[in-house]
């Protein structure tokens, strides 16, 4: 009995440090940005809310200009008491700088996600509850099978099939009880400013 309940409280602390990955790498940063709006002319009695606006819809899109997803900013401050208006256009041209947070992963980061889905051509993870992560087939080391789920008779016919990967010879399930997984991000890719990642389970040269 002794012997069962150190091996919990391992496998506990075990899952607890892999969890604490999320929070040890440098995927966060509080950075100092300046930007250039073009503020629309509905706000020229008060410029400071427009950019404050503009800024709000740039929460959780990834900004090139920035290299990373913006989660929060504060502390905007005009670089000039001036705003620029060009030939026919109304709009309120301002140079801005603010404080940001901002998730920016790179490739060849190591980072933990959470398993959402398992098929036979990728596992797909989640990241902080939010970012989406796919693991193809190819980066997935040869030991771990697919093994599929049973089929639910309200599954559509053409519905990719769905179930767990587990390794060949100790039957132990991909990423455990909990469904953490450790990976190394080998691309990224930006549509609609949304940033998605896709990773490796094996060592990345």
């Amino acid at each position: 009995m002794a012997s069962q309940s150190l091996k919990r409280k391992a496998d506990e602390s075990k899952r607890s440090n892999k969890r604490a990955k999320l929070d040890t790498h440098p995927q966060f940063q509080s950075i100092k940005a300046s930007l250039t709006l073009s503020i629309p002319p509905i706000f020229a009695s008060n410029p400071r809310d427009g950019a404050h606006q503009m800024l709000d819809s740039m929460v959780m899109r990834y900004i090139p200009a920035l290299r990373g997803v913006v989660l929060a900013h504060s502390n905007l401050e005009f670089l000039k008491p001036t705003a620029t208006i060009t030939a026919d256009c109304p709009f309120l041209v301002c140079k801005v700088q603010f404080d940001a947070t901002v998730w920016c992963p790179h490739v060849r980061m190591k980072l933990t996600g959470k398993i959402s889905l398992c098929s036979p051509d990728h596992v797909s993870l989640l990241i902080h509850r939010t970012f989406n992560v796919s693991i193809p087939r190819k980066h997935i080391p040869e030991e771990w099978e697919f093994e599929a789920g049973e089929i639910e008779e309200e599954q559509e016919e053409n519905a990719e099939p769905v179930g767990r990967w587990v390794h060949q010879k100790t039957r132990k399930q991909l990423g455990g009880e909990d469904g953490f997984l450790e990976f190394t991000v080998t691309g990224l890719t930006v549509a609609n400013e949304m940033l998605s990642l896709e990773g490796s389970l094996e060592d990345v040269p």
